[in-house]
């Protein structure tokens, strides 16, 4: 899951340059997850994007980084993933 999280939906991605559905449906997930929390966190560097900016990148990259039906649900779910933050 790891080794394969910087693969690319769109094969342009590392180590294996793996495509669609050849990168472990773990490593999909994975790796929206781990961009998630970049972008939602503080960094030296940036501030955390706004929401509606995070839908619109994932959006985005949806058929190029990202599996299309994995963005979707993402973004399907984000309300209750952002309750869960809010808890934690």
């Amino acid at each position: 899951m790891v080794r394969s999280h910087h693969e690319r939906w769109d094969g342009n991605g590392y180590p294996d340059g793996l495509k669609g559905e050849e990168i472990p449906i773990c490593a999909r997930i994975l790796s929206l997850v781990d961009c998630y929390d970049a972008l939602t966190t503080n960094r030296p560097y940036r501030s955390p994007m706004q929401r509606d900016e995070i839908i619109t990148f994932f959006q985005r990259e949806a058929g190029k980084s990202y599996d299309p039906s994995i963005v979707m649900t993402f973004i399907a779910n984000l309300p209750r993933l952002e309750v869960a933050e809010k808890q934690s």
